[in-house]
């Protein structure tokens, strides 16, 4: 008894604090939710969330949940072999004739709108911001106690200043035009693009030419807002297209640019990294559970040391017979990037395989309500920055690079000097296959991996060496970065497929007035 009486008096107290009479789950307010009409049910939750205690959140739950059902005048929560009283939550045994409680989609709906109205009240931020995200589009002049209530106790301003927005949009479909435009108003401050969805919806319908004049204004408004953001959005779009295109043109910028092997397999190469990706994947999923985070900084290594093993076989096994045949090494290069495509569909399939972002690449970063730079993209524009750099420095700074710069400008006097031209050769190649195999490592982590995962980059990464300049890493830098940002803000204008020709016909006009790329060869190779 005094334990009783000390809890009656601590619901009183809290009741008080919150400026009214102690609020909870009543038996007729079950039952009101439980049974009737579609309407007075609803109309039951709403009050109910307005006045929300943890046992209305539990019984809330268990109607979304089908673990209530009704006996009589009794309603009670069936969870397995538990049963037990919403109010009292006392435990019971389960009465004959007790029969499930039906909602319809309707009512499942207004059920889980009322929980996650139910949310804003967490004392977790992120539960709260989940919250207002469902609640958009959803709420209505019923869930207005609650938002009011809400808004009075949110302490972050961002939430704040969201929750403010939610109870505009819904203020606009008041009968009264004060209310209308006092929202008209506050969407005005609103910098998202669910903002201007809901003003453009509201314009369609409103028949008041002040609330009209209002809403139009503040639709204005908001528009200048997010212009910035949708622009800052195609550059890194296009910044992120250019970075893709970098890995997989700095490939060829040694294979094409300095050795001169027109490589038509090194769309395969990549595919090839891609895949050694996916069966990295698998191995950490099979024998290495718990560190399946890690895979991805297994498979790099991996990726690259196939590709370059294949472009070494390549290399010793073709290419080495067709030095100073253009055309016939076309046509062989060719001829094994369809044996490399079927041969990937015997042992793996002919359907795209998925492989999956580690948990760390997931989610991006917020910068304005309508850009958000996801961590996948981020990472690869790292990466890619990093092979370039680890690239400038092996072929600038290191024995091997040496020797690839001596054989390139002049091969007779790299032999005369002692170089090994033959093995250098198919050294630069298997580093260019392995750097392949490193640009499909990175496009794994952004799409579906499949046997012709290379063709649709092959021929991007070919205009790309050409415009940069053939043998110049530089010019291979600005142009990938160029025409990726091209052909995203011409997309904006024309579509995919008018801004891949419009990108095309200024690539061939740019060739015609400067056929030596952005950046010439210098040296005795410019001379030859």
């Amino acid at each position: 008894m005094p334990t009783r009486f000390l809890s009656i008096i601590a619901l009183l107290l809290g009741g008080l604090c919150l400026g009214g009479p102690a609020l909870a789950l009543t038996e007729q307010e079950a039952l009101a939710m439980t049974v009737g009409e579609s309407d007075a049910r609803i109309e039951a939750i709403n009050q109910a969330v307005a006045k929300a205690d943890d046992k209305t959140v539990n019984f809330l739950q268990a109607l979304a949940d089908d673990a209530v059902k009704i006996a009589g005048q009794k309603v009670l929560i069936v969870r397995g072999d538990q049963i037990s009283d919403p109010v009292t939550g006392a435990a019971l045994a389960l009465p004959e004739g007790a029969e499930d409680v039906v909602s319809n989609n309707r009512m499942r709906s207004e059920i889980d709108n009322a929980l996650a109205s139910l949310k804003l009240l967490s004392p977790d931020p992120k539960v709260r911001r989940q919250a207002i995200k469902a609640l958009q589009g959803e709420v209505d002049a019923s869930k207005l106690p609650l938002l009011d209530k809400a808004w009075s106790a949110e302490p972050d301003p961002e939430l704040k200043n969201q929750l403010s927005l939610l109870r505009a949009s819904v203020l606009l479909d008041s009968a009264q035009q004060a209310q209308r435009l006092q929202a008209a108003g506050q969407l005005a401050a609103g910098r998202s693009p669910a903002t201007r969805t809901v003003l453009i919806e509201r314009l369609k319908i409103e028949d008041d030419a002040q609330v009209k004049a209002a809403l139009q204004s503040a639709l204005s408004t908001v528009e200048a807002s997010l212009v910035w953001g949708e622009r800052w959005a195609v550059v890194f779009s296009g910044l992120s297209l250019g970075s893709i295109l970098l890995l997989v043109a700095l490939g060829l910028a040694i294979t094409y640019g300095l050795m001169g092997v027109i490589n038509m397999a090194h769309g395969e190469l990549m595919m090839i990294g891609a895949y050694a990706t996916f069966v990295v994947q698998g191995v950490f999923q099979k024998f290495f559970p718990g560190a399946f985070d890690l895979y991805l900084l297994a498979a790099v290594p991996v990726a690259f040391c196939a590709a370059a093993a294949m472009g070494a076989l390549l290399e010793r096994g073709v290419i080495r017979f067709l030095y100073g045949r253009p055309l016939e090494t076309l046509l062989a290069t060719w001829g094994i990037s369809l044996v490399l495509q079927q041969g990937v569909r015997s042992v793996f399939g002919a359907q795209n395989v998925s492989v999956e972002n580690p948990s760390w690449m997931s989610g991006g970063v917020q910068i304005m309500s309508n850009l958000q730079l996801p961590w996948n993209r981020l990472i690869i524009v790292a990466f890619a920055l990093g092979v370039l750099l680890a690239v400038a420095l092996l072929i600038s700074q290191t024995r091997l690079g040496l020797f690839v710069r001596g054989v390139t400008q002049n091969r007779s006097m790299a032999a005369c000097m002692g170089v090994n031209t033959a093995r250098t050769d198919t050294y630069a190649f298997a580093l260019g296959s392995g750097i392949a195999g490193l640009a499909g490592c990175a496009l794994s982590q952004i799409g579906n991996v499949g046997p012709d995962l290379g063709q649709a980059y092959i021929v991007d990464a070919f205009m790309v060496v050409v415009v940069g300049g053939v043998g110049q890493l530089a010019g291979t830098v600005y142009a990938a970065l160029g025409l990726g940002v091209l052909n995203k803000f011409l997309e904006g204008w024309t579509g995919a497929v008018l801004a891949k020709i419009a990108v095309l016909v200024l690539i061939i006009v740019f060739i015609q007035k400067r056929p030596q790329g952005i950046f010439a060869m210098r040296g005795r190779s410019a001379e030859a």
